[in-house]
């Protein structure tokens, strides 16, 4: 895992060197092992190393092929790349690297730009190719690593965060209505193309854009996620049986592909507990786990040490344990903005941030159970939209998992950023999209393609490269996904949610985990907003520079200010943490740079 960045002309000039170096100090948390540039003509390439395969200097980037007329940066994991380079020395060509990258640019070499298709893994990267002047943008299935860019009629610029593009200069740093409307409706996730600046804009999952000096534009998106059931049905114990195997399959090729010792984050949860079982059950040696903790509050628990505790202890691993007072979260919290790519308002960002900082003492690669509850059907919701009889899908859905309707949200912001009810029509687009069997499998699959990017998924990615440690998702395997696509929904909704998963778990992990109610990171603090942290959200709500920036309405802050505790949205967040966090975002990130 790196940080990329780059710039491709349009208007005949050589991009500024300078400028990709301010980049690339924004990207420098991502990739502290090795940096490089790369300059020819229109083109610009920058690249922050994080050495987890192959980690001599031979694999630095930006990797030049001379002969074949290719440049390439890269962030991600290829883990099928030994089978392709064998296939590929098997059509003739020859490598220099034992690792991923040069397998992408032979790839490409290949069989173009649907080399793609073939890479089975987490990817962003970009090739350049001299002999057909022409740039190649791409990113994996499930978007589970980044790829930002701003575009004008003079260039087009990319990076693996918003921070290096707004560094480079020249962004349009206005606030983005539709964007905004997501991002107070979604629970902050913001779908591709757009970001909250109006400037910035993000490469969707599943997708390719080609670029020519001219600015010549063309995206094709190569992955498409089917949720319907197989020709042949399959009885409740087969579908376990094809989960099981395509689960570890997915665990243990995470785990192999790396020349670095690789951890787990385990929360005590039944998804993070099962990736420990499932290592452990193919003969894994000497596990390393990772747990973190916060301070009660009187609702609400602050840690879920006698789950992750009983896991560590049934199969031995070697756990470390970390319990972080709110006082810590607090004066830490302003450096979990300043690493978030765009603003995150669920309340496990800075667990996340804050147990990356201790893990990546020990390792520089974890797996981490984010994409199960979405894939296999965890989250309290589903078994309510599946219980609605009235109403389109979308009224189904909205009921039950939006922030705000519309006319809070128009409630919420100034009139300058009133419009359509933009999250619904976005919502409604996707879940009437074909080849989905039922209302649930719409749902099921819009998460997995479009929500849990955005939200899980981002989160997981910026706070854990922050501390340069690679996070792998094996529930996000793309093969795994289509496969759980195609199971009937009451294999997932049983059981309370995840009734496959628990199958599988039952004999691999004590009985108190699997049945348990439905565990994460819990920070308490920022559901239940008093004293030092109330303290600080007024002050940023009430500061000049959230005033001045005119975004909210004043009514609707002073009511949320006035009971805390009281305004929460459908799915356990707080709303005054919304608010907070956003303004916060925007002064940290934003204010000054533009």
């Amino acid at each position: 895992m790196c940080g990329i960045a780059g710039e491709l002309r349009f208007d005949g000039t050589t991009p500024d060197k300078g400028m990709i170096e301010r980049m690339l100090v924004k990207l420098a948390r991502r990739g502290p092992d090795a940096a490089g540039t790369h300059v020819e003509g229109p083109l610009a390439f920058g690249h922050r190393r994080l050495a987890i395969i192959d980690l001599s200097p031979r694999s630095n980037q930006p990797m030049l092929d001379a002969a074949l007329g290719l440049a390439l940066v890269f962030n991600g994991t290829i883990y099928n790349y030994p089978h392709l380079r064998t296939e590929l020395q098997a059509l003739g060509h020859q490598f220099v690297t034992d690792g991923d990258t040069e397998v992408i640019l032979k790839a490409y070499a290949q069989w173009g730009e649907s080399c793609v298709e073939r890479l089975h893994g987490a990817f962003a990267f970009a090739i350049w190719d001299r002999k057909a002047q022409k740039l190649f943008l791409a990113r994996d299935r499930l978007g589970i690593k980044p790829l930002y860019f701003a575009q004008d009629a003079q260039r087009i610029r990319f990076a693996s965060n918003t921070q290096a593009l707004l560094a480079a200069g020249g962004i349009d740093s206005a606030i983005d209505p539709v964007a905004l409307h997501h991002q107070f409706t979604l629970h902050a996730v913001i779908p591709a193309p757009h970001t909250i600046s109006q400037g910035i804009r993000k490469l969707a999952p599943g997708t390719t854009l080609t670029l020519d000096t001219h600015g010549n534009a063309k995206s094709r998106r190569y992955w498409h996620l089917h949720a319907q059931r197989p020709a042949t049905a399959m009885s409740e114990r087969e579908w376990t049986d094809a989960i099981h195997a395509s689960l570890k399959a997915a665990v243990k090729k995470r785990i192999e592909i790396a020349d670095v010792k690789v951890g787990v984050l385990l929360s005590g949860g039944l998804d993070s507990s099962l990736l420990v079982a499932l290592l452990a059950e193919q003969g894994v040696p000497d596990l390393l786990t990772f747990s973190v903790g916060f301070e009660d509050q009187p609702e609400e628990r602050g840690n879920e040490f006698e789950y992750s505790d009983a896991v560590a202890n049934y199969y031995g691993t070697r756990h470390h344990q970390y319990n972080i007072p709110n006082s810590e979260v607090l004066q830490r919290l302003p450096e979990a903005v300043d690493n978030m790519a765009e603003p995150m308002v669920s309340q496990d960002a800075v667990a996340f941030y804050l147990l990356s900082e201790q893990v990546s003492k020990t390792v520089k690669v974890v797996q981490s159970g984010q994409g199960a509850d979405e894939v296999f059907g965890g989250y309290f919701w589903y078994p309510r939209m599946q219980a609605e009889t009235e109403g389109t899908p979308l009224e189904r859905f909205r009921r039950h998992y939006f922030d705000r309707d519309h006319d809070e949200y128009l409630q919420t912001v100034a009139p300058k950023y009133h419009g359509a009810d933009y999250s619904a029509a976005t919502i409604a687009a996707h879940l009437n999209e074909p080849f989905a069997d039922s209302f649930i499998d719409q749902v099921l699959r819009m998460d997995a393609t479009l929500l849990i990017t955005d939200d899980p998924v981002k989160r997981v990615d910026n706070m854990t490269m922050a501390w340069a440690l690679e996070a792998r998702v094996p529930f996000l395997d793309h093969e795994l996904v289509e496969l759980a696509a195609q199971m009937p929904p009451e294999l997932k909704l049983q059981s309370g949610g995840k009734h496959v998963l628990k199958r599988i778990a039952r004999g691999l992990l004590p009985d108190m985990v699997i049945d348990r109610n439905k565990g994460y990171f819990p920070m308490p603090a920022l559901k239940y907003v008093r004293g030092d942290f109330l303290h600080f959200m007024q002050d940023i709500l009430n500061s000049r520079a959230c005033i001045e920036r005119g975004l909210y309405q004043r009514s609707y802050v002073e009511k949320l200010l006035a009971a805390p505790d009281s305004y929460h949205t459908r799915i356990q967040g707080n709303k005054l943490w919304h608010l907070a966090l956003l303004e916060f975002w925007l002064q940290r990130n934003v204010d000054g740079l533009a």
